[in-house]
């Protein structure tokens, strides 16, 4: 799929995770990436650090968006990667 990773932080029973899941695979049509999907609650340091954030998009080491996934700032954070 490409270099590029895209770190998706979420949980179970999270609409707006599937929303943002869904997002980031119709995103990769259009850009080759890979993404390695986190679960928070499988890290104690993860789920106080992202607790009430998620989802969260990481792309090359930098928080792009979190909650309500725009799909401009993620596709702008892909291109310049």
């Amino acid at each position: 799929m490409g270099d590029k990773k895209v770190l998706f932080y979420t949980k179970v029973h999270c609409p707006l995770c599937d929303k943002a899941h869904k997002l980031l695979q119709e995103l990769q049509q259009e850009t080759p990436f890979s993404i390695e999907v986190i679960d928070i609650y499988e890290d104690d340091v993860l789920l106080e650090k992202y607790g009430l954030m998620i989802p969260v998009i990481e792309v090359d080491g930098k928080e792009i968006d979190f909650g309500m996934i725009s799909r401009e700032k993620v596709k702008k954070a892909l291109t310049n990667f």
